[in-house]
């Protein structure tokens, strides 16, 4: 059969566990990254506007001038180093951002770090690349929080090609120190290896602080960093499929030529977009305050829960809560969508590090959040007994 000559990959078991839902009567849903707000009606409008006036051509591979430095001086207002405008390259979403830098950096046979519990895309990328992918799995902690150990770090990056590095963390909430990240940097730069950061959640962080801690605040433009964003996060444009990476002083133009072959640049309309959004500054205090009330909601309704070991997450808008005993997450995940109306994703679905837990979502309205969360709680002292 032809389709046995077909490159395969790990299916998302996030998936099947919504497609039972989809086919099943009233299910609140939890399992996807994704709020149920709309995307800003400055971001809207501005799409529309673009349409209208026919911003429908061949852009830019590099993205639109005008995004590129509002993305610029957006990241230098932010961190604590600037950044030019000649790093900003645009992309088809945060996960064809992170593709490109994978494309940039692997080659076939080359060896991949990530930590786990991890976003499973990424490492399928880079297994479609020929990378060998090795994962190091967070330390979790009793409270049901996490640490990266920064020593088997160090050593698992002796030989190594690239470190994919993810804070705030999904699906775990993890968020590296700014003395966390600059111990990782060190490491990479004695080890040689390229640090390629997946930073889509930096705004939703939980502290009062504007911004998680970022390699953007500690590297140098010529350090063999690239940091990977999106839309989709901080301005609840899921379904916008715009990215940006910043890349090592003078590379853009060679990255550049990877992003024509992968995806041949954005629509310009979509960047025009993007720009409205950035441009709106409340937009992102609005979220955040939107997901921490979801936060909340979320850390009431676990409390006190026989077998359950959670902490309220530093950043993203996930719970990952750790079940005692649980060895197929998969299995309770359906149970809960059939039996108790709510979907989730079991903790399988992000790596072997990741079973015996459950993912959350809860950048939901509050509305949804108490009743889902409800039939979350009845559902485990169901299943659990």
């Amino acid at each position: 059969m032809t389709t046995l000559d077909i490159v395969r990959i790990p299916g998302s078991r996030i998936v099947e566990v919504a497609r039972l839902a989809f086919a099943t009567p009233d299910v609140d849903f939890l399992c996807f990254g994704e709020s149920d707000q709309p995307s800003p009606e400055v971001a809207r409008q501005a799409a529309i506007a673009a349409l209208e006036a026919g911003e429908t051509r061949y852009p830019d591979v590099r993205g639109l001038p005008a995004l590129r430095q509002a993305l610029a001086d957006y990241l230098t207002g932010l961190h604590a180093r600037p950044v030019t405008e000649s790093r900003i390259q645009l992309a088809a979403s945060g996960m064809a951002a992170i593709s490109i830098a994978l494309a940039a950096t692997v080659r076939a046979g080359d060896r991949v770090v990530l930590h786990g519990p991890a976003w499973p895309n990424v490492g399928n990328a880079a297994r479609l690349r020929g990378a060998v992918v090795e994962e190091l799995d967070l330390t979790p902690q009793p409270d049901g929080s996490f640490r990266l150990d920064l020593e088997r770090l160090d050593a698992m990056l002796a030989g190594a090609r690239a470190f994919v590095l993810n804070s705030p963390n999904n699906p775990t909430g993890w968020t590296a120190s700014r003395e966390e990240l600059q111990a990782i940097l060190e490491i990479a730069r004695r080890r040689n290896v390229w640090l390629i950061s997946d930073e889509v959640y930096s705004r939703l962080v939980y502290d009062g602080s504007v911004a998680a801690p970022s390699l953007l605040d500690l590297a140098e433009p010529d350090d063999r960093v690239i940091v990977c964003n999106s839309f989709s996060k901080t301005w609840v444009m899921t379904g916008w499929r715009l990215g940006w990476l910043v890349v090592p002083e003078g590379t853009r133009e060679i990255i550049a030529d990877l992003v024509e072959v992968v995806h041949s640049g954005v629509a310009p309309f979509v960047q025009r977009a993007g720009l409205a959004a950035v441009g709106d500054t409340g937009v992102v205090e609005r979220f955040r305050a939107h997901c921490a009330t979801g936060r909340a909601l979320a850390s009431d309704a676990l409390e006190g829960l026989n077998g359950v070991r959670y902490t309220a997450p530093r950043g993203a808008f996930y719970a990952f809560l750790g079940v005692e005993g649980l060895t197929d997450s998969l299995d309770l995940a359906l149970k809960l969508v059939a039996k108790h109306g709510v979907a989730v994703a079991p903790g399988v679905a992000f790596g072997a590090s990741g079973e015996g837990s459950l993912r959350v979502c809860f950048a939901q309205s509050p509305a949804l959040m108490e009743r889902a969360m409800q039939r979350l709680r009845d559902g485990l002292r169901a299943e659990l007994r």
